[in-house]
């Protein structure tokens, strides 16, 4: 691995890293369990079940009412919230500081580019189109991928298949745990951004590299390589 040929591409977690989805993630969830009779969350809590996909985040809503829900009901529920959240998926959601330029800065300087999320691949492409960063995108992969989810390094190791490169050649950058245990567990060295949807602290999840913001990701690359 030299400065020279590394990475490759560099892939990206979407909810919390690229975008600030909670505001509508929050709103979808609150109208969804609404309409099964049950309280409003708030955004500080709605921020902590974000980030293991939709099946994980109704059994985190549920649990947090102190109930259990079976996984039939559940996947009705899923449904539900899938409903209300498509249409308006980047109503309040806002580009990250920083994403749009870092994006083009690797994008200009070769790094092939790609998502990797738990969120499901319509949406996912939805909101990159929304926001005119889908054509950016060398490969988008959504939890409905087939792979395991992330923490699992799944969806990571079969991102690097499709794109024809050996996990080591790839930067995966993230702002969870589940971001930082799937690269770890791929081989692929990982960026975490402060700020995003983990009750840990960013600085505390293991990251090869912490930043603030995603555009100071292009200036620090040589610090990765060594």
């Amino acid at each position: 691995m030299s400065d020279a040929s590394w990475p490759k591409a560099v892939l990206f977690d979407l909810d919390g890293t690229l975008i600030d989805s909670l505001p509508d993630i929050h709103a979808a969830l609150n109208e969804t369990m609404a309409s099964y009779g049950e309280p409003p969350f708030t955004l500080e809590a709605v921020a902590v079940m974000v980030g293991a996909g939709v099946q994980a985040l109704i059994e985190r809503a549920y649990a947090a009412l102190g109930k259990s829900i079976d996984p039939a009901s559940r996947d009705k529920v899923v449904a539900r919230y899938l409903s209300i959240y498509g249409p308006r998926a980047t109503e309040l959601t806002t580009l990250n500081a920083g994403a749009s330029d870092t994006l083009r800065i690797l994008g200009e300087a070769g790094f092939q580019l790609g998502v990797v999320t738990n969120k499901p691949r319509a949406e996912t492409d939805d909101i990159l189109r929304h926001f005119g960063i889908l054509e950016r995108m060398a490969l988008v992969v959504g939890g409905d991928a087939g792979p395991r989810k992330k923490p699992a390094p799944d969806l990571l190791l079969f991102a690097a298949q499709e794109l024809g490169l050996e996990p080591a050649d790839i930067l995966f950058v993230g702002d969870s745990e589940n971001d930082v245990d799937a690269a770890k567990g791929a081989g692929m060295k990982v960026v975490a951004l402060r700020g995003g949807y983990t009750a840990l602290g960013a600085d505390t999840l293991g990251a090869d590299l912490v930043v603030d913001r995603l555009d100071e990701i292009p200036g620090q690359l040589h610090s990765l390589t060594a």
